[in-house]
């Protein structure tokens, strides 16, 4: 089996579990294998993906306290962030480790060559200081006064989201520390990240009063959280890295040519197939749809169970988020929404499209093209 270098690994997925009875190490590490199988398709095989080395080594750490087991879970990652985030969130299905009810819930997804880049800058500075060479001194002068800048990030509001300088009236938002990285780095310190594909709340206050730019990966994933933002908070223009790269690897130029291509909102969501249409009450399907998903979110909030809803927004049925795929198969295509505590993987979204669901509504969404309308809860 492949291992994930040191080196290679670009995030680390915290999570922390509790189970309602005894189990062991195998157990967790069983369920993760066992009950994600076939959820994210071949490409996104947890089995698979620990073969080619692009998850690494899962650990954890677990204690019994009075019949119930607690613990931590941390998975390495190789793979991109889009990617990353879609292992993160199937995580969140998880309800059973070993014979017993559990839950899992994801803490944080951290970028792991974060802290490298701190401890080069640092150590660059001192071993700068007993170099004697004019010309040596140049290059590595404007290479820390690149990372100098980057060095910089700031911290905003209680949900501590990476930015530059946001007093400003106009602001860009982008996805994840990275991307406010290479931004300060290249002379773009009006930036806030989100740590996420999650909109934080602090992102839709700032919305009320400032002027976003939302800059999102040139892929298939940005679309969603292009969609996504714009569903829950007040957006502007939308800026897109060039297709198939991420906003976190551009260059300086590249940076400044994407965000004078900006375009309004509207004919963003327009082009790729979708609308601007949850945030605020506004046109399409206005805000009582999205009030009230959230409203029947209340019946199953932290149960990691499901609502069938029909198009008279009454309860069909409450099943479990492993149960979706086979209810959706036996319901004569009668539901019209439906509401999860927790993630909507790539299956479900496209079983709810090939069965007729106009409105999903979840805490998070794998990345893929879909007209079933998603809502953020």
């Amino acid at each position: 089996m492949a291992k994930v270098s040191p080196v290679s690994v670009k995030y680390m997925i915290y999570a922390t579990f509790e189970s309602e009875g005894p189990v062991e190490k195998p157990d967790v590490i069983g369920a993760i294998f066992g009950q994600t199988e076939g959820l994210l398709g071949s490409d996104l095989e947890m089995r698979e993906l620990q073969k080619e080395g692009k998850i690494g080594r899962i650990e954890v750490d677990l204690n019994t306290i009075d019949g119930k087991t607690v613990g931590e879970i941390k998975v390495p990652s190789a793979l991109d962030k889009s990617e990353t985030t879609i292992i993160a969130a199937t995580l969140e299905t998880i309800d059973k480790i070993g014979p017993t009810e559990a839950k899992i819930i994801i803490n944080k997804i951290e970028d792991v060559r974060g802290s490298k880049r701190d401890f080069i800058i640092e150590r660059a500075k001192k071993l700068l200081e007993g170099l004697d060479s004019s010309e040596d001194r140049g290059v590595m002068a404007r290479t820390l006064k690149e990372e100098s800048r980057a060095s910089r990030i700031q911290e905003y509001g209680d949900e501590k989201l990476p930015c530059g300088n946001i007093s400003g009236k106009e602001i860009i938002v982008v996805e994840g520390r990275a991307d406010v990285v290479n931004l300060l780095k290249n002379r773009v310190d009006n930036v806030i990240g989100m740590d996420g594909s999650k909109l934080p709340k602090a992102i839709a206050e700032l919305g009320k009063e400032k002027e976003i730019t939302l800059f999102v990966d040139g892929d298939r994933g940005g679309k969603l959280i292009a969609k996504n933002v714009c569903d829950n908070a007040k957006v502007s223009y939308i800026a897109s890295a060039p297709d198939g790269k991420e906003v976190e690897e551009l260059t300086g130029k590249e940076i400044i040519q994407s965000l004078r291509k900006k375009v309004q909102a509207q004919e963003f969501l327009n082009r790729n197939g979708t609308s601007y249409g949850n945030y605020g009450g506004g046109a399409g399907f206005g805000g009582d749809i999205k009030k009230a998903m959230n409203e029947k979110y209340g019946d199953v909030a932290g149960s990691k169970k499901s609502l069938l809803i029909d198009n008279s927004f009454d309860i069909i049925r409450k099943v479990s988020n492993g149960e979706i795929l086979g209810a959706l198969s036996k319901s004569r295509k009668d539901v019209f929404a439906i509401v999860i505590d927790g993630s909507a993987t790539k299956q479900i979204i496209e079983s709810c499209e090939q069965n007729g669901v106009k409105h999903l509504g979840a805490k998070n969404f794998s990345a893929v093209e879909t007209n079933v309308n998603l809502i953020s809860l």
